[in-house]
């Protein structure tokens, strides 16, 4: 079947976040497909809904849509019904079958999920936590942690950590580093502890990669232990067992997003909150709209 080009508008009064990563998980399932995203953000006004009709006018396509104000919908709708243009809001089956559930209208705000309230500046301290705690720093204040993660060098760690800190969890990250020991925080850590591995030649090639990037191209590629072969395979079984050794789970990242990952890490953190009969800190969801 021969490629398809459409154009896909995305039209929000608030960042955009819900529609994108609705149109990503849809479009993921269609493997012979070219599709054009025309993002609408905070279309708030008429006049900012004006643009957002010419240019689907100029480059029709169907179209996905947020918006809580009932006027710009209506004009958008009806702009869409002339054209011919297929036009969904991708939050209304959501809202009538909870609206349903729980016997009350939801309020009309726009971007109701983006308030600066206790979860927003949870989130916040949580980015600064991860900063301040990436790669091994302020290891003193690894007790302050939601998590902490280790691994090798290049197994994702820092991506997974602020992916979580936007989920609001502070999460630490500590490098296992051959010959050099673990901080004494993590003799009894007061937190999960997750490694994260992968495997040899993916871990080869990244590193090569940040070779490159750090401009050490002149590294000679057989006298480095970062990226000998069996060097790196060895640091790599080397980590496992100790975490073995130390009772840490441990995930695989090779073939794994950093959502997936950072998924697998809160189930773990669930699952040792529940051996303990401790809460677990309330994350906020990510957020989006």
């Amino acid at each position: 079947m021969p490629h398809r080009s459409i154009n896909l508008h995305l039209v929000s009064d608030s960042t955009g976040e819900t529609l994108n990563s609705i149109a990503r998980a849809t479009l993921a399932r269609f493997e012979d497909h070219h599709v054009i995203h025309h993002r609408w953000s905070l279309v708030r006004s008429r006049l900012q809904l004006d643009r957002v009709l010419e240019g689907i006018q100029h480059e029709p396509g169907p179209v996905l849509f947020t918006l809580v104000d009932r006027s710009l919908r209506h004009a958008l709708e009806e702009v869409c019904e002339r054209l011919g243009v297929p036009c969904l809001s991708v939050l209304d089956q959501v809202m009538d079958l909870l609206q349903g559930q729980i016997g009350e209208q939801a309020k009309e705000k726009r971007a109701a999920q983006h308030v600066m309230d206790a979860d927003y500046f949870r989130r916040i301290d949580a980015m600064h936590y991860v900063l301040s705690h990436d790669d091994g720093q302020g290891t003193a204040g690894i007790h302050h942690a939601d998590v902490c993660l280790v691994g090798v060098s290049r197994s994702s760690k820092t991506p997974t950590c602020f992916y979580l800190a936007n989920r609001g969890i502070k999460a630490a990250n500590v490098p296992i580093v051959p010959g050099a020991p673990l901080p004494p925080e993590l003799e009894d850590p007061q937190c999960p502890v997750v490694g994260l591995t992968i495997e040899t030649p993916a871990l080869i090639e990244i590193r090569r990669h940040r070779l490159r990037l750090i401009g050490a191209d002149g590294v000679r590629q057989d006298t480095t232990d970062y990226i000998d072969p069996e060097s790196v395979k060895a640091e790599i079984l080397a980590a496992r067992r100790l975490c073995t050794a130390r009772g840490w789970p441990v995930i695989d990242v090779t073939r794994r997003s950093i959502e997936e990952t950072a998924a697998t890490v809160l189930q773990l953190m669930d699952a040792w909150h529940a051996r303990r009969n401790q809460p677990k800190p309330a994350a906020p969801a990510a957020p989006g709209a």
